[in-house]
């Protein structure tokens, strides 16, 4: 059906599975207060299930926008295709997210309402991120996000490591708020807006004044650049990665990581296609380093942990080079790769909670000598999840990264393109690494006789990240159509995505 929403209607409409998940976020920290039963094993188990409905409610209601058409691009909302794709994402990660979280959280003993319920907002944010078209509902999305990770990622008191990544997270984030929101300020100067239509409508029709314009554009770029772990704003994300509880670490580096590239592909493609002269090649270079320089880090870590940390600042380079493309093919190679990010990360991240054990002591690569014939499921998953991450055929990581080229080359992004695939064989080092120690190596002695119980929530999350990879990897064609048709929805400056590589 087709409406034409007055702006109260239409936010209402198109922010249905936000208002869900909010009143679901409410719901649990309400539960978890008038809980009488003691914190932690008895009460977390229920409150992730409930939580995990209602992600799925709120996926319902997405799914039901799809029979919504907008009209106008005049809302600070989209309720376009790539708003609809990007919650997918973002809702699949969270979901995921709590399914491997369950048991850590009774391990640990943290306060299950208010992890759960942080997560959902996290989410909330998130999600508003990648439909705002407006640079201040941005900014609003970004917050609610930040500032539910920030305690997140603080929320084991009892762990100093987890206290120091939160504290690093926090003022780290802090500063790079303020150079995006002085580029909003720099924008808004330069345009008379913070639309992103109007924006893109003011360059093109040379009424913005040209150098606020560049220099709020430099600093929009730096404060995405920091969410997306790009290099040279990736300092904080080994520590903080490893510091923060895997599952906060596992969220952090799927969702977060999509919810930021969604608003940063949307507002540079939609609007700022006119000033692409003045941008690209800042981003073609930070590409490049982010990809060479989280490669090479990479190899020589000796923590699982923080070697996917590195991971996902590489993955993060990859995934500019859809921003540098700024062309269709690109932008649906861009979505299909989150999504299949989100899947072979949660994989690899499960895996890491379950190994770890008690105080996650247990996250050096040596630890993981002889794991797949001691766990031979586990070892499996864990490998396909490695091999992903890699980009080996038959994996829906492969296609990813084949979409992404597919855009760059279309761009005649010639040495970008060369850069990606060079750095992804780099990458096969780092990753049959620790493949090779689970299957070559002899596992110690009192590690033999150790077993590791998975729970039935893990075993879920696990068994759909595997057959979603595979799936992905063998039978791309649907979900990249999707991806197509998503962005050619996208509402902006004209029909479908703008942008112009050179």
């Amino acid at each position: 059906m087709e409406l034409d929403f007055s702006h109260q209607a239409h936010f209402i409409v198109a922010l249905a599975p936000e208002i869900i998940l909010s009143v679901l976020g409410i719901v649990i920290l309400l539960m978890g207060v008038s809980s009488r039963r003691p914190e932690g094993a008895e009460t977390s188990a229920d409150l992730g299930w409930i939580s995990v409905l209602g992600i799925l409610a709120a996926a319902l209601a997405n799914g039901w926008l799809y029979s919504v058409t907008e009209v106008g691009t005049h809302s600070m909302i989209a309720l376009d295709g790539f708003a609809l794709f990007s919650n997918w994402i973002i809702l699949a990660g969270a979901a995921l997210g709590i399914l491997i979280s369950q048991s850590y959280i009774d391990r640990q003993g943290l306060q299950a309402a208010e992890f759960y319920g942080l997560l959902i907002y996290s989410t909330v944010g998130l999600m508003i991120m990648a439909a705002a078209r407006d640079l201040m509902v941005i900014f609003l999305g970004l917050e609610i996000m930040s500032v539910a990770v920030y305690v997140l990622a603080a929320i084991n008191r009892r762990d100093r490591k987890s206290a120091e990544a939160g504290l690093k997270y926090f003022l780290l984030g802090a500063f790079s708020t303020g150079f995006f929101l002085y580029g909003i300020a720099l924008v808004y100067g330069a345009t008379g807006s913070t639309h992103v239509s109007a924006i893109a409508e003011s360059i093109a029709g040379g009424t913005a004044h040209s150098a606020l314009l560049v220099f709020g554009i430099a600093l929009l770029a730096v404060g995405f650049s920091f969410k997306v772990s790009a290099v040279p704003f990736h300092m904080w994300t080994p520590d903080v990665y490893e510091g923060a509880p895997t599952p906060v670490t596992a969220l952090m580096s799927v969702t977060v990581k999509a919810g930021a590239f969604l608003a940063f592909l949307r507002v540079f493609s939609v609007g700022f296609p006119d000033a692409y002269e003045s941008w690209w090649a800042v981003l073609w270079w930070m590409a490049v380093l982010t990809m060479v320089v989280a490669n090479l880090v990479a190899t020589v870590q000796v923590s699982v942990k923080r070697m996917l940390a590195y991971s996902g600042i590489a993955h993060a380079g990859y995934l500019m080079v859809a921003i540098v493309a700024a062309n269709e093919t690109a932008a649906a190679g861009l979505l299909f790769y989150l999504l299949t990010y989100t899947l072979m990360n949660i994989g690899a991240f499960g895996i890491v909670i379950l190994v770890s054990g008690q105080g996650e002591e247990r996250l050096e690569i040596e630890e993981y000598a002889g794991f797949g014939w001691r766990q031979p499921v586990l070892g499996v998953v864990f490998t396909v999840s490695l091999l992903s991450l890699a980009g080996f055929p038959g994996t829906g990581g492969f296609m990813g990264k084949v979409f992404l080229l597919q855009g760059a080359i279309e761009a005649n992004l010639v040495y970008l393109s060369a850069i990606l695939v060079l750095t992804t064989v780099a990458s096969y080092w780092y990753y049959l690494r620790v493949a090779w120690y689970m299957w070559m190596k002899d596992a110690p002695r009192e590690a033999s006789t150790q077993s590791i119980e998975v729970p039935i929530a893990m075993r879920l999350a696990l068994v759909i990240c595997v057959v979603l990879i595979v799936y992905l990897g063998v039978f791309p064609g649907a979900s990249m159509e999707l991806a197509r048709s998503s962005v050619e929805g996208m509402s902006g400056v004209g029909p479908g995505l703008i942008g112009l590589a050179p």
